[in-house]
């Protein structure tokens, strides 16, 4: 879809060369009265170089799009002096104005992200980290140990931040057809709090945005259709603070020493589970790990707030671990679903996988 929006910048940037020859070529009155005067007739040139500018920037992924709106207005104004024969071109300018000012809200949301992670990550000590020893985890659940023991994390530097990347595909409705995302996330662990960034392929050359955070204690969750559309904006209320900090407590399991931090507190259940009792700014949330005979991790589930909403209401989630990995000596499920169990039956609405990963590297990438 790149290549055909391309395509129309290019060609619509040539039709612009008729203006230029028409007035530059053609002698009849007519002509002139039109308004294809020569200095007219230079702007369509003019006009026509910025369009093949444009292109350029698209394809080598420049911020074309500032060039973009501005090339539009000139050409449209120029269609409107030349009507009855270039009123056909609009078309083409609306579609590159459309894409144009989506492109350049899309940069606005990555702007104010890349501000928010920056904050998210500002002053993590990654220097001389202390090393995690069997000593350090002996208060734990014995299931929790065996965990983070068969993780790769004793001998390792404690993870104070971590940044990653995702791929997968999601669904709004039981029934609706799946769709392509791609995310970014930053976790500040000693301070614990994270931001979730996503691009889900909505339409050709248009985005969903997604960001969803958790800082102070505090959730908030933002969506726009093309950067610029407000979909959902929400934010520091109870059920979006405890989702945001039980989505905090579920994603502990790609960086396991977290365990051991003040703010989470474990109670054995049996030989295999364990629940964990996250804690913060005076509110708590819950949730169970459950492990298999080695010692992996392979399932959370807990209550949470089916939506954000006043009417929401407290319905099983349920993390599913089906792959493992290691990254950077750490062994982390990397391929997960994530299902909403409710009255009317199983929603998995979220299958995911991390495809990178770095421990203690505060910047963004």
């Amino acid at each position: 879809m790149k290549s055909t929006f391309n395509f129309i910048l290019t060609i619509h940037g040539f039709i612009h060369l008729i203006g230029y020859a028409t007035a530059f070529f053609e002698t009849e009155i007519s002509k002139q009265l039109v308004g294809v005067s020569k200095p007219i007739g230079s702007i369509w040139l003019v006009t026509f170089i910025m369009f093949i500018v444009v292109s350029l920037q698209f394809q080598t992924g420049k911020k074309w799009f500032y060039l973009g709106i501005f090339t539009v207005l000139v050409s449209q104004t120029l269609i409107i002096l030349a009507w009855s024969d270039a009123k056909f071109g609009t078309i083409a300018n609306i579609i590159i104005l459309l894409v144009s000012i989506s492109a350049f809200a899309s940069d606005r949301f990555d702007a104010l992200v890349e501000k928010e992670s920056k904050q998210i990550l500002q002053n993590i000590k990654t220097k001389s980290l202390p090393i995690i020893s069997e000593n350090d985890i002996v208060h734990l659940p014995q299931i929790v140990q065996k965990w983070i023991i068969n993780s790769g994390s004793i001998n390792n530097p404690i993870v104070q931040s971590v940044r990653l990347k995702q791929i997968g595909t999601m669904r709004t409705k039981p029934n609706s057809k799946w769709i392509p995302f791609e995310a970014t996330q930053y976790f500040n662990v000693e301070d614990p709090s994270f931001i979730w960034q996503t691009k889900i392929s909505t339409m050709p050359l248009i985005n969903m945005l997604g960001r969803d955070k958790l800082k102070d204690g505090k959730g908030e969750m933002l969506i726009k259709l093309a950067g610029f559309v407000p979909v959902l904006n929400a934010s520091d209320n109870t059920k979006i603070n405890s989702g945001a900090m039980l989505r905090y407590l579920a994603e502990t399991c790609w960086f396991p020493s977290a365990a051991i931090n003040n703010y989470l507190s474990w109670e054995s259940i049996n030989s295999s589970t364990a629940k964990a009792t996250f804690t913060y700014k005076n509110q708590s949330v819950s949730g169970i790990f459950s492990f298999n005979d080695k010692g992996d991790f392979i399932e959370f589930e807990t209550e949470r707030y089916y939506g954000g909403g006043r009417n929401s209401s407290l319905e099983k989630w349920q993390i599913t671990v089906e792959a493992y990995k290691i990254f950077n000596d750490i062994k982390i499920p990397y391929k997960s679903k994530v299902t909403w169990k409710l009255k009317e039956g199983n929603y998995n609405w979220l299958n995911l996988e991390v495809v990178a990963i770095d421990y203690n590297l505060p910047i963004t990438y």
